[in-house]
């Protein structure tokens, strides 16, 4: 009977472990194979290294290709410090690009290649070439390099970066610290996100490790075609710390065409100040829910003054693509080529309506105005400020247009108004959705003003315009 009992139980035994050998293979076979896209792809992915002058070399922000090599591998490796510097050209930076096309056009950063005296491609058989600069674009961070070939050079094949969902598997080929032909893997974090410093690229975020030298190298999707270009990452250290970000495809392939005509990009314009519209403010505009963008200032004489558009207004759609956040504005707007026209909806008071827009073209800089302070009056309010009338002396000192109605901030009494954020010299044009041309229409608003609910209120600081959001409890 013992003798049954054992080999029951041998049986049993081997044919679990048999099952869980079968459940482990599945699982293994459902894994991507990342050594066959490194095999296909890496001879189409270049390193970029360049020389500058001394006069144009500056320090960078920390980010993929901000750093040249880290004192660590300086002191463990052998690596010789630094020369003192020359008049010679030295070594700027270093970076990853991609082959687009068999007769030598490469896609990097601007960043990998700005302030550059000579641009140095090596290719996968370790062969150097000088590269041209046929151009760049500061705001999306890209560049297109041209090297001369007698001979049909391998390339990457460009994916769809619209269909890229959160949680699918992607890689990334580059040169981190140098160490060429480095594949790192990750999924897609998140999709359209917007970054302060690059507000025209909605960029794709990953957890791919990204380092200094992955700059410009390629993103692929298990397919093997490049979704983004490596630009960016979050970092408190200078290093991978779980958030990157690259540039699409699909603006990827946009800029391209530009670059490659004229070398350079130009970009659709509206001339609107926004900004998020948070919980509050969604209150204060009684909107269900925290949307859109929130129109806080119009550009004099740009495309949303002819077309009307008044602050206040909160933009939530541009042709078919809805604007959910206020980054996402710059973003569907640049893409518009400069005369062409975009259906914009958006709420006002309470109201869906669409204007059709001519877009404008972006200028390269706006202009800022320095802060000027008025001289102080009394006036007393719930608010506890003191102001007075925007009159003709004001607007002059202020530097504003004539048909900017409001009252200007002079004096701070209580801490209500300490605690909003006014300061002397601040215009307020609008309170609680009511416009305020003067302090007579200013009291009143401010007297009605309920308690315990949120109130907006927009301000014009040193040209620039805005919305806040308080509650009065008293």
């Amino acid at each position: 009977m013992n003798r049954i009992n054992l080999l029951f139980r041998s049986f049993f035994g081997l044919l679990a472990m048999s099952f869980i050998t079968l459940q482990l293979a599945n699982a293994a076979g459902e894994l991507p194979d990342f050594a066959k896209l490194f095999e296909d792809n890496s001879p189409a992915v270049v390193n970029i290294s360049t020389l500058a002058s001394p006069k144009s070399r500056g320090s960078q922000a920390y980010g993929p290709g901000s750093e040249e090599i880290p004192e660590i591998f300086r002191r463990y490796f052998g690596v010789p410090a630094p020369e003192m510097p020359s008049d010679k050209p030295q070594p700027a930076s270093l970076g990853s690009g991609f082959i687009v096309s068999k007769d030598g056009y490469i896609l990097t950063n601007n960043h990998v290649i700005e302030g550059a005296e000579k641009i140095i491609v090596r290719l996968h058989d370790r062969s150097e070439k000088i590269a041209e600069l046929i151009g760049a674009d500061k705001r999306s961070d890209l560049a297109l390099l041209k090297i001369d070939t007698k001979e049909n050079l391998p390339v990457v094949r460009m994916g769809n970066s619209e269909k890229v969902k959160p949680g699918e598997w992607v890689a990334a080929i580059g040169s981190p610290f140098n160490f060429e032909y480095s594949i790192t893997k990750g999924i897609v974090s998140a999709l359209n996100r917007g970054l302060p410093n690059e507000p025209y690229v909605p960029f794709i975020q990953t957890d791919v490790p990204i380092n200094p030298g992955n700059s410009g190298g390629p993103l692929f999707n298990m397919s093997g075609e490049v979704i983004g270009i490596n630009s960016q990452i979050f970092t408190r250290s200078g290093g991978f710390m779980g958030l990157s970000f690259a540039i699409p495809a699909e603006h990827v392939e946009w800029a391209v065409a530009q670059l490659k005509e004229k070398g350079s990009v130009t970009r659709g314009w509206l001339g609107v100040g926004i900004q998020e519209v948070d919980r509050d403010l969604a209150e204060s505009f009684n909107l269900g829910k925290p949307m859109g963008a929130l129109v806080s200032y119009i550009v004099p004489g740009g495309p949303a003054d002819k077309a009307k558009f008044q602050p206040g207004d909160i933009i939530v759609k541009v042709n078919d693509r809805e604007i959910t956040r206020s980054s996402s504005l710059p973003m569907e707007i640049g893409v518009i080529m400069p005369g062409d026209k975009a259906a914009v909806t958006f709420i006002r008071n309470g109201k869906k309506k669409v204007i059709q827009v001519e877009a404008g073209e972006l200028p390269d800089e706006m202009g800022q105005t320095p802060e000027r302070s008025p001289k102080k009056t009394v006036g007393k309010n719930r608010l506890g400020i003191q102001a007075e009338d925007l009159n003709d002396d004001y607007r002059n000192k202020l530097q504003l247009k004539d048909d900017i109605k409001g009252v200007v901030v002079t004096g701070i009494t209580t801490g209500v108004g300490r605690n909003i954020g006014l300061r002397q010299g601040d215009v307020i044009t609008d309170i609680y959705n009511t416009r305020v041309s003067s302090i007579k229409e200013f009291k009143k608003v401010v007297g009605d003003l309920p308690k315990d609910r949120s109130i907006s209120m927009r301000v014009i600081r040193r040209n620039q315009s805005g919305y806040i959001s308080f509650r009065l409890t008293e």
